[in-house]
């Protein structure tokens, strides 16, 4: 055997490629999401955790009281808008970046995997996700203005008025939160989505590396969705910190730490967890969108931009 036949290759990295055609259907799976009931669970979760003495029902009837059905959709145009077409996008960049590092310093696929999301998510937090879920939940929570007779401002004027008062900081009140939520959200995601594919493969006798049905990739992200929100304590306090809800007995110049101790002297650990249903049901919800719509969502890109999509959603 000659020596060239014998030598091993070595295993030569390379960095996912980040195609417009992946950012393209990110960003209409997103929006698709958002706008059907994306936005009025988002809607019920903050309502629930701004008002913890609300249970289910009661934010149900506030929200109502703010508009009707367009009360369930307060925050969406632009905020949630904006922040589906571009969280997907930072995403994918980053991640990329943060799992060839990874593996370069000798992680393993699955550990360069959480290593990118958790990564990926940081970046959307400071990137994009801050100042719309403050905005977000500005619009969300500033309608108890207009419960006292007052015509509640715009959303740029409302916009406006908050960064010629704060500043940058102002409009990014809460992102250290947001930041903290994103990189549990996905580190526990995607450790979670795997430990149940692996238990469905174990259950329906299918070898590793063999594909999962529709209904098995569904069930798989959608534990792995829900389960991650076990974090939702920093989701309340997120919340909160961004809350225009007037409390008297609530510090000034929150941080996460004087927020979390606020919301437990007030509420104790079931406020921690106001808004966790809701929460819930969104993780299976962008799960179903994904998965489910994702093989549709794929051809109609390929069609449009004639590239291959290789982002797995």
């Amino acid at each position: 055997m000659s020596a060239t036949g014998s030598a091993t290759t070595p295993v030569v990295l390379e960095k996912k490629p980040v195609k417009f055609s992946n950012l393209l259907l990110g960003a209409g799976l997103n929006m698709f999401e958002v706008t059907t009931l994306g936005q009025p669970l988002e809607v019920i979760k903050t309502t629930m955790a701004a008002n913890r003495v609300d249970n289910f029902a009661g934010a149900m009837g506030r929200i109502w009281g703010r508009g009707g059905i367009l009360g369930y959709y307060q925050g969406l145009i632009p905020w949630a808008w904006i922040e589906a077409s571009t969280k997907g996008a930072v995403l994918l960049f980053v991640a990329s970046e943060a799992e060839y590092y990874a593996k370069s310093f000798g992680a393993s696929d699955f550990l360069g995997g959480i290593a990118g999301g958790m990564t990926g998510g940081v970046a959307q937090a400071y990137a994009t996700m801050g100042f719309c879920t403050c905005m977000k939940t500005v619009e969300i929570t500033k309608h108890k203005i207009a419960a006292q007779g007052v015509k509640p401002p715009g959303t740029f004027q409302t916009f406006m008025d908050i960064y010629r008062k704060e500043g940058i900081r102002g409009i990014n009140k809460g992102v250290n939160a947001v930041a903290i939520r994103q990189t549990t959200n996905w580190g526990s995601r995607f450790g979670l989505s795997r430990l149940a594919e692996s238990a469905i493969r174990k259950v329906t006798k299918k070898e590793e590396g063999q594909k999962l049905g529709a209904f098995e990739k569904i069930l798989a992200s959608g534990l792995g969705g829900g389960l991650s929100a076990w974090n939702q304590p920093i989701e309340v306090i997120r919340v909160e910190m961004q809350s225009k809800t007037d409390d008297p007995n609530r510090p000034k110049n929150l941080t996460v730490g004087k927020t979390l101790k606020y919301i437990y002297s007030s509420n104790g650990v079931k406020g921690l967890y106001r808004g966790v249903a809701p929460r819930i049901g969104l993780g299976v919800w962008q799960t179903v969108c994904m998965v489910a719509l994702g093989d549709m969502a794929k051809e109609a890109v390929e069609k449009l931009t004639g590239e291959k999509v290789t982002a797995k959603h």
